[in-house]
């Protein structure tokens, strides 16, 4: 007899989406600590201007939030950033545009 295939994850096998605080993930840098969301293309649906670039982030471009740790509830500290902008953060300044 055969035994039939779970297609759902356990209770004990699930985990945060992003791994880390929920549904984002913690991250520290010199610039201080930050949560971190990715966002995949298909959920990317509105256009958004990336800090570290002055570049727009278009629909359908997967790309990262992130805020500061310490602001976990403010939606005013979110930033969207193009993932390689946001990586390398840390050898480049932002641009100096005003939010």
């Amino acid at each position: 007899m055969a035994v039939p295939r779970r297609n759902s994850p356990r209770p004990e096998d699930r985990r945060p989406l992003g791994g880390g605080v929920g549904w984002a993930r913690a991250e520290s840098g010199p610039d201080g600590d930050w949560l971190v969301r990715n966002i995949s293309g298909a959920q990317a649906q509105k256009t958004y201007r990336c800090p570290g670039c002055d570049h727009e982030i278009r629909p359908g471009v997967p790309h990262v939030v992130a805020w500061p740790a310490e602001e976990t509830g403010s939606v005013e500290e979110r930033r969207h950033w193009h993932q390689g902008c946001w990586d390398s953060r840390g050898r480049r300044r932002p641009t100096t545009r005003r939010w």
